[in-house]
């Protein structure tokens, strides 16, 4: 399909489905940890996307050759991976889904304000400034909100949520800033997929056992990342920002933490009360505003 100047219907569809299918995402790595301990189950996760995404790349022929100089930045980029997705498993083992989805999807306030110090190009505007202020107020609100009574909703599960999306802003950063930017897709994400399985399957005794006496529903989550998610969800997305422009792609990232509240909702019957309502309202606001066309925005994933 040729490259297109501006978002047609099918792109619009196909972003729609992409948000809806990472908020489902987030019931799914809840549901899976009721059977695999949280930091095992995001190592396996990675352990069992790499080879799907080494044969992608033989099958359409992409390179997967290391460039001389990127290693350090492959290295960090492997770092902020391996934080947020350690991060995520654990909040959702600690907070509800709805709180989860509202906290997380704050990543483009932590990319906004490093990219404002550290790329020139990418100085903050009036207007994202102003969105800016709507995300953080309504994520102050969601971790500030201590609902009564829910218990899962705990504090540590929300300060988790908050610390990967500062890693996944870290990672595109780092894909901004670093020689990395010159490799291949496949082989950054080989780099965050192979060292986080190694590092995360390596700490995950220290979080206990590694088995929650999983059973058949569990192992299907578990088949659900790894396919769906870790490898073709990816590669879906690496088409869609091959078509159209970033900053088109990117002002349908506000509708991620609508469906993962949403999901959390239908799916776990969670309660959706004033403050998650309001929290979500001010932070899909923010994220309207900062990615709004015009302006320089980062393109995310979940």
């Amino acid at each position: 399909m040729p490259r297109k100047e501006q978002m047609d219907a099918f792109g619009a569809v196909s972003l729609v489905v992409f948000a809806a299918l990472f908020g489902f995402n987030q019931v799914v790595i809840k549901t899976v940890n009721e059977g695999f301990q949280p930091v095992f189950a995001s190592g396996l996760r990675s352990l069992g996307a790499v080879p799907l995404i080494v044969l992608w790349a033989f099958w359409r022929g992409r390179s997967l050759r290391i460039n001389p100089g990127t290693v350090p930045a492959g290295l960090l980029l492997a770092a902020c991976f391996t934080f947020e997705f350690l991060l995520l498993f654990l909040a959702l083992d600690l907070t509800t889904v709805s709180r989860m989805s509202v906290i997380f999807y704050s990543m483009p306030i932590w990319l906004s304000l490093g990219a404002h110090f550290l790329i020139p190009a990418e100085r903050m505007s009036r207007r994202k400034a102003m969105g800016l202020a709507l995300a953080f107020a309504g994520v102050a609100w969601a971790i500030l909100d201590r609902p009564a009574g829910q218990g899962e909703a705990s504090l540590a599960g929300d300060l988790c949520a908050l610390g990967a999306a500062i890693g996944w802003a870290g990672i595109g950063l780092t894909l901004r800033t670093t020689p990395i930017q010159r490799e291949t897709p496949e082989v950054q994400l080989l780099w965050q997929l192979c060292l986080s399985a190694v590092v995360l399957i390596a700490v995950a005794p220290l979080f206990g056992p590694l088995l929650r006496d999983p059973e058949p529903v569990h192992y299907a989550g578990m088949a659900f990342q790894i396919v769906v998610i870790a490898c073709a969800a990816f590669i879906f997305w690496l088409w869609l920002m091959s078509i159209y422009p970033a900053s088109s792609v990117a002002a349908f990232g506000f509708l991620g933490p609508v469906f993962g509240v949403f999901f959390g909702w239908l799916i776990l019957g969670e309660a959706i009360g004033p403050s998650v309502v309001g929290a979500l309202a001010l932070v899909a606001a923010g994220l309207w505003l900062i990615n709004r066309p015009g302006q320089t925005t980062a393109a995310g994933r979940a």
